[in-house]
């Protein structure tokens, strides 16, 4: 007689609890552990390109900052190549492209400097804009939520992008574009990020 098969019962999801930070940003957390914190240094001092600031915030449902976020940003450099082991020698000595950085736990806000990436040849040999992916990820959020950071200065290359372009309502594709001022002669762009609500930011699923 066949042996009866048991199955065990799905577990209760989890979110990224209340210690994500010490694990993943432990000096912004306030735990003096690494001599450097990891994820600070996205463009190295040898990268070519404008330097920009990008910041922002989180925001939930109800309109009010998000205080406990971990973001991550990947980028390609501003020649428009991603520090990857398949592109060496291809990107700056020290060039990186990838962050992470919190959220002041009083203010909600967060913020980043890196150079401006260039256009990225993306599938089907497409252009795509410049861009920086980001993910993000708090208590809450059960699964880490991806979107993109395109810069309100690059419009005709992000009207031609072909991941802006399968966004069917064309209203929505402005959550995804940071806005540029000068202030004080440096460039920022301001990205808030809209986790629901009338003006949710677009994810990806990824």
């Amino acid at each position: 007689m066949p042996q009866q098969l048991n199955y065990l019962r799905e577990t209760p999801s989890q979110t990224a609890g209340p210690y994500v930070h010490i694990g993943l940003a432990p000096g912004s957390a306030g735990f003096d552990i690494y001599s450097e914190e990891l994820g600070h240094d996205i463009a190295g001092p040898n990268a070519k390109g404008e330097r920009i600031r990008v910041e922002g915030l989180v925001i939930d449902g109800t309109g009010s900052p998000i205080k406990d976020v971990l973001l991550e940003t990947w980028q390609a450099n501003a020649d428009g190549i991603y520090a990857h082991p398949e592109h060496l020698g291809a990107v700056e000595d020290g060039f990186r492209g990838w962050g992470r950085v919190i959220t002041d736990f009083n203010t909600g806000e967060w913020g980043f400097d890196t150079i401006k990436p260039g256009a990225v040849m993306g599938r089907n040999e497409q252009m795509m804009a410049p861009h920086i992916n980001l993910w993000v990820v708090a208590r809450g959020i059960n699964v880490g939520l991806n979107t993109r950071i395109y810069f309100s200065d690059e419009e005709t290359a992000n009207a031609a992008d072909p991941v802006m372009n399968i966004i069917e309502w064309e209203r929505r594709r402005q959550t995804l574009i940071a806005q540029r001022s000068e202030p004080d002669g440096k460039a920022v762009y301001r990205f808030d990020v809209q986790i629901q609500g009338q003006n949710e930011t677009v994810f990806f699923d990824i």
